[in-house]
This record gives structure tokens, C-alpha cells and sequence, in this order.
């Protein structure tokens, strides 16, 4: 009897020790959060967090069977009930317990989960618990899945991958000079010359031209005209001057430069 009421007492001061280092980490890690946001980065963060899932871990330890009694199986029972306000209970408890009264003790010391929450615990315990020949089974459907899936994946794969060849072996039907060539003599007329230029680089008038071909036939020549309109002989000299001055202007006009 002593025995066990020994191995109680230091199982419960190791559980109290651990409880306490948990609870200074998560005091510390709120503490930044609502304090040190600002200057808070990820890695201080991080380092915060695997501390208190490390305490986490040596309590979990500390409450393993093997190392800690049952719990569930002690009674806890108050000594002293007092509506009247404890000033060592408020210190033990870090100003969270007041008093001690009778209808604050139910909460206080229960052992036990509600009973809703044990009747959930035992359903996903039993959930928990599968048969090993159902869970077998459900692994031989799920790789069958698994299989047939990988085969259709391979299937598509070989397809798309023929296909693709079939593609690089056809023979080129356009050709990519061609078609920025094209694109440019549309777009900027390169490559391309104008029918008044062609004709003022061959000699040839061409307001002269299009008034040859678009006088009627039967028009008579006024007096003192040429065939063509033109002035009397005496003021032919002064024609080149004109002529030269229509090329040099029609030289300067380029529709695509």
C-alpha cells in the first residue's frame, strides 16, 4: 500500500512539473503574440512551438501505464468546502479558484469525461479497433483501384506519345520565310513598287499618259495646240523644265516609305 501511494505521489509531482513547464510555454508564446507581433519572425515562432509540443510529448510519456498509476481508477474527495473566499487557494491556483464551494466542487474535481464525450471516445475507439480480415479486404479493393488507374494512365501516355510522333514525321506543309515575307509586304509593303514610279523611271509622263488615253477621238484641236494640248512650237523649250520638275517631285513621293 505504501508502495503505490509512493509511486502516486511521484507520478503526480512529475505530472505537475511537466503541466507547469507546459503552461509557462504557452504563457510565453501568447505573450508575444500580443505583445512582440510586431518583431515576431516565423523561426522564433517555430521555436515556440516544437517547445510546447515537446512538453507535450514528455507528459504524454510521463502518463503512459507503465510509468504513471491509472488515475481513473482514485477517487479525489475535498477536505474542506467554504463559500468564503481562500487566500491559499487563490495563490495555489494563481488567482483562478476563489473559493471552494459546493457548487464549484462537481467541476473541479471530476475524473471522469461528461457522458457525451466518453460515449464519442468509445465510438472512435470502436472505429479504431477494425477487423484485421475487413481491413485486408478494403487494402485488396483500394489496390485494385490503384492498379487499374495506372494502367489507364500508361494506356493515355502510349497514345499521346505515338501521336506526337506521328506528328514530328509529317511532311512540312508552310513555311515560316514565306509567311514573314507575306505578312510584311502587307503590313509595311515591303517588297513592293508603285506603278507611277515604274513609269517615271521608264521616261514616260504619266499625267501625259492618262491624258492621251482619256481624250475622245473626235475632239478638235483648238489653234495654236499640238496633238496632245501642248503649246506652239516657239514655247517648246521651256516644256523639259517642267517634265524635270514632275520626276524630280514624283521621286520624293513614296507611298511605302
Amino acid at each position: 500500500m505504501q508502495r503505490d501511494e509512493k509511486h502516486l505521489d511521484s507520478a503526480l509531482e512529475a505530472i505537475i512539473m511537466r503541466v507547469n513547464d507546459l503552461k509557462s510555454a504557452i504563457a510565453a508564446m501568447v505573450f508575444k503574440l500580443e505583445h512582440e507581433y510586431e518583431t515576431l519572425n516565423w523561426p522564433n515562432f517555430l521555436d515556440n512551438y516544437a517547445l510546447i509540443s515537446g512538453h507535450l510529448t514528455s507528459l504524454s510519456k510521463i502518463l503512459a501505464p507503465d510509468k504513471a498509476p491509472n488515475l481513473r481508477n482514485y477517487t479525489v474527495l475535498p477536505l474542506r468546502l467554504s463559500p468564503e473566499k481562500d487566500e491559499e487557494l487563490l495563490r495555489l491556483t494563481e488567482g483562478r479558484i476563489p473559493t471552494f464551494a459546493h457548487d464549484l466542487v462537481p467541476d473541479y474535481l471530476r475524473t471522469k469525461l461528461e457522458p457525451q464525450a466518453e460515449q464519442k471516445m468509445m465510438q472512435f475507439e470502436a472505429k479504431a479497433n477494425v477487423n484485421n480480415d475487413a481491413s485486408h479486404k478494403q487494402l485488396m479493393q483500394y489496390s485494385k483501384v490503384v492498379g487499374h488507374v495506372w494502367d489507364m494512365t500508361n494506356k493515355a501516355r502510349e497514345e499521346w506519345e505515338s501521336e506526337a510522333g506521328a506528328r514530328a514525321t509529317q511532311a512540312q506543309t508552310n513555311s515560316a520565310a514565306d509567311t514573314h515575307t507575306l505578312v510584311a509586304a502587307v503590313g509595311m509593303g515591303k517588297g513592293l513598287k508603285s506603278d507611277s514610279i515604274q513609269m517615271v523611271q521608264s521616261g514616260v509622263n504619266p499625267v501625259a499618259n492618262s491624258m492621251m488615253v482619256g481624250r475622245p477621238s473626235n475632239q478638235q484641236q483648238t489653234p495654236g495646240q499640238g496633238p496632245l494640248g501642248n503649246p506652239p512650237l516657239g514655247q517648246i523649250n521651256k516644256a523639259p523644265g517642267a517634265i524635270k520638275t514632275n520626276i524630280k517631285a514624283a521621286s520624293q513621293i513614296h507611298p511605302y516609305r
